[in-house]
């Protein structure tokens, strides 16, 4: 399979004022929502499970089966919610494309609304980003004035309202029932499951949580056909010998941020199995005169991995099989000038300050977590330190409501695992060996390789 970029999502990025409606319905535009009219909701749902889209906020849960758990025919009405709180540190691909090009993103809610039967859409945005808010309220105006939004959706007889809110501006708004609870206008905290928000979401009513890049694929799969989406991605392997090894099933095009130390950073719209080399050819490589050193490949959230991994497939089962997780395909990209201690304690610091303090596991390890890698930061610690960090995350790890807690201890966990040298470092040299100020700079030992991990 060659790799190229496949310009969807981004398609109109670059033409001016893309996020109008009349360039959007210039490029195919709300034809993907005419084509949906014509079907019966539970069609267009079969169209999405058949397309093997997945969900591009993190999980990876497959969006039709999603949209399918939804009960119809009762006495509650349906909701759908749009998580557009864009937080984890490195992941920036759902503001850009709000901003670029909102109508996809309204094309695909109307959409979706329409094959689960929900009459009322939300989308919930960080209150920060306030030039996004404006532009999708605009967009929304404009989907309301066109007849694709409203009462009588294009004589279909199908009505929908779009309500556009602004969070609070917590991280925890992202995990999905915080982000129900803030809809509500209570304090974001995650709630304890089941049940789950298919059965008794926002106002306990069923309810469907997607993400933005998931709603925003919805269209291209209605305006191609599922077999087109299908066919961009990595293979099912069904037909290994060894049914230990990952069966390899990531469909569709996806948005990979590229940032940090890489010499063209942003968006790259490619398939779904995509190499991080392959990525790094695109964007001019790693910075120049320098090589890299680790990686995210799904946000500060997820294991960091390191050049040994360069040519991993990124699809969902191929970085798992690496030991971390695709996540939201933030690639952070970090070369040997970065001191690892210091990187994990900045994200460590962000996840302790974002707890909400609902669960003990977290509120109260977080907190621990960043007091003993300050300590090994500053070369104050000791090496009866690594077994407390180790034991605080095993601790926080599958005990807490959510996923914060989780994915505050990635970082840490496999940092230690590739560069527990450079931790050791920082006792010899009494602090960050990375300080130019500091006698000599640590070079990993040859024992380490080129990722850095102890053999």
């Amino acid at each position: 399979m060659t790799m190229t970029l496949t310009p969807v999502l981004s398609r109109i990025w670059d033409q001016p004022q893309s996020w109008t409606l009349p360039v959007y319905e210039r490029n195919e535009g709300y034809q993907g929502l005419r084509a949906a009219l014509q079907k019966a909701p539970g069609d267009v749902t079969q169209m999405v499970k058949d397309s093997e889209l997945r969900g591009r906020g993190g999980a990876g849960f497959a969006t039709g089966m999603k949209w399918g758990f939804i009960p119809q025919g009762g006495d509650k009405p349906v909701y759908l919610v749009v998580n557009a709180d864009e937080s984890e540190p490195g992941t920036c691909k759902d503001i850009p494309l709000m901003m670029a090009n909102p109508h996809e993103l309204l094309e695909g809610i109307v959409i979706a609304s329409y094959a689960i039967r929900a009459s009322h859409a939300f989308i919930s945005v960080r209150g920060e980003v306030v030039h996004v808010l404006r532009r999708l309220q605009a967009a929304v105006a404009e989907a309301y004035e066109a007849g694709y939004a409203g009462k009588d959706i294009l004589g279909s007889g199908f009505d929908l309202e779009i309500i556009v809110h602004a969070g609070a501006g917590a991280y925890i708004c992202g995990e999905e029932t915080a982000l129900l609870d803030s809809l509500e206008g209570r304090r974001g905290q995650p709630r304890l499951r089941p049940p789950f928000p298919a059965i008794a979401g926002l106002y306990a009513s069923p309810t469907v949580i997607n993400n933005v890049e998931s709603i925003a694929s919805v269209p291209s799969i209605l305006r191609h056909g599922a077999d087109w989406f299908r066919a961009m991605g990595t293979d099912a392997r069904d037909d290994v010998a060894d049914k230990d090894k990952p069966r390899f099933r990531s469909k569709g095009m996806t948005l990979f941020s590229l940032s940090g130390h890489v010499n063209r950073p942003g968006q790259y719209e490619a398939p779904m199995g995509i190499t991080l080399r392959e990525l790094l050819d695109l964007s001019g490589g790693v910075r120049t005169g320098h090589q890299l050193k680790f990686w995210t490949p799904g946000g500060s959230s997820t294991p960091i991995l390191t050049a040994e991994h360069l040519d991993v497939p990124m699809s969902y089962e191929g970085i798992v099989g690496a030991g971390s997780m695709l996540g939201t395909k933030a690639l952070q990209i970090f070369d040997e000038t970065t001191c690892v201690v210091r990187a994990v304690l900045r994200w460590t610091e962000f996840y302790a300050h974002e707890s909400c303090g609902k669960c003990t596991p977290c509120r109260e390890g977080t907190f621990w977590l960043v007091q003993i890698l300050r300590r090994l930061e500053q070369g104050q610690g000791d090496t009866e330190d690594f077994e407390k960090l180790e034991d605080i995350c095993d601790t926080i790890l599958g005990r807490s409501f959510c996923a914060l807690g989780d994915g505050a201890t990635s970082p840490i966990t496999s940092s230690l695992e590739y560069f527990k040298d450079e931790y050791l470092a920082h006792f010899e040299h009494g602090g960050c060996p990375f300080d130019p100020a500091a006698a000599t700079l640590f070079q990993p030992s040859a024992a380490q390789g080129a990722g850095g991990r102890t053999r």
